[in-house]
């Protein structure tokens, strides 16, 4: 049995159709979502006439948000070995003494 699905999504007014693993589909209509909405956005909140334009607008927006949360990440990992390196010295301080 094929774990692979036919599906067709639609985005800026144009369909996309795409044959994806079945557990990708959430994802895909979610992002498709997320697009739409933030172009129907742009578009409300700018004078745009080109869809090319809110497009790169679009994804712009999501790689500056993948980008920041990597950041972020990387933050909250240093801070997190900061305190570990931190802890285990004051251990190391107890058992020595």
């Amino acid at each position: 049995m094929s774990d692979q699905l036919k599906i067709k999504l639609s985005i800026a007014d144009r369909v996309y159709p795409l044959t994806i693993k079945s557990h990708q589909e959430e994802g895909l209509r979610k992002a498709a979502k997320k697009i739409e909405a933030m172009i129907k956005q742009f578009e409300q909140s700018y004078a745009v006439r080109d869809k090319q334009d809110v497009l790169a607008m679009c994804a712009l927006q999501f790689a500056a948000q993948t980008e920041q949360k990597s950041l972020d990440t990387d933050n909250d990992v240093q801070l997190a070995e900061d305190k570990l390196r931190a802890l285990n010295e004051l251990l190391q301080k107890h058992l020595t003494t």
